[in-house]
């Protein structure tokens, strides 16, 4: 068995070396990728390593005295890097099931976990008021969308997938008309989920052909957050943490969000290391 020599002070600065020179080469990579590689920097750095590793396999094969610490073997490294990356995002891309992009298509495949209709998004079908509820509802679905996988939410839709139309919220409005429809749903998702959640919204409003003429319904797309989305209902209110499961919207209790937080947007490995070294240090001083 062959004997290691080294100081164990050597193998750790290695490991932070390749540690390093993993998180340099996946960020170029994923710079030269562009939108093609959309990866966690957690992702991208094992996916890097891998490919790195490939790299200086295949120039060992060509020439086993090439030096470390030489253009070669970098070149190797980040073609490797780029080429795991690219191929890795290609793939993950490559199972993502492929959503429907027309209302039609959605409303044609009905609701599922990425899919919501509702009838309106202020009036009260039952009673023909306005009801603040209605409005709870759709900023609730939107959180929950955004926490999770990203959804498309129909508006003027009743659950069987007909489309209704928007005449009823129209009403509401002072001037009845689908821009100033499309700035109070903005005003909306600002006041309760706040600026960035309202500037990731996409909205669109199409007339649909139907039996009695044409028929308005207001579609509201989201992906998902790259953080968590906070709902706040009232000014003075607690705020909700609302996510989706399965065909529904849930609230998550403080614990539960809690965790499902730190499993959804894990800190990076130097926030991570940070919040650990803050941690230790509060616990020493109160002991």
């Amino acid at each position: 068995m062959t004997k290691i020599n080294e100081p164990l002070w050597v193998i750790g600065v290695a490991l932070l070396v390749v540690l390093l020179a993993a998180l340099v080469l996946s960020s170029v990579a994923r710079f030269l990728l562009g939108s093609r590689a959309q990866l966690r920097t957690s992702t991208a750095i094992i996916v890097s390593i891998f490919g790195s590793a490939v790299g200086l396999l295949v120039i060992s094969t060509v020439s086993s005295e090439t030096r470390l610490v030489s253009a070669i073997p970098i070149v190797a490294c980040l073609a490797g890097s780029v080429m795991a990356i690219a191929g890795y995002s290609a793939l993950a891309t490559r199972f993502q099931r492929p959503a429907p992009t027309s209302i039609p298509d959605l409303l044609a495949a009905g609701e599922s976990d990425q899919v919501e209709f509702k009838s309106t998004a202020r009036i009260n079908l039952r009673t023909g008021d306005k009801d603040p509820r209605m409005e709870t509802v759709i900023v609730k679905t939107l959180a929950a969308f955004l926490n999770a996988d990203g959804g498309t939410l129909l508006i003027g839709v009743d659950d069987d997938g007909r489309p209704l139309g928007l005449a009823p919220d129209y009403q509401t409005l002072r001037t009845p008309d689908a821009d100033r429809y499309e700035l109070w749903l903005r005003d909306l998702l600002s006041t309760t989920l706040g600026q960035n959640a309202a500037a990731a919204a996409e909205m669109s409003i199409e007339a649909l052909p139907t039996d009695d003429g044409p028929c308005e319904v207001c579609r509201i797309s989201v992906g998902a957050s790259p953080r968590p989305v906070y709902l706040t209902p009232s000014k003075n209110g607690p705020s909700e943490f609302w996510v989706r499961i399965g065909n529904s919207s849930r609230q998550l209790a403080v614990d539960q969000a809690t965790e499902y937080i730190m499993h959804r947007w894990p800190l990076a490995v130097g926030q991570n290391l940070a919040a650990q070294l803050r941690a230790s240090v509060r616990f020493t001083a109160e002991s």
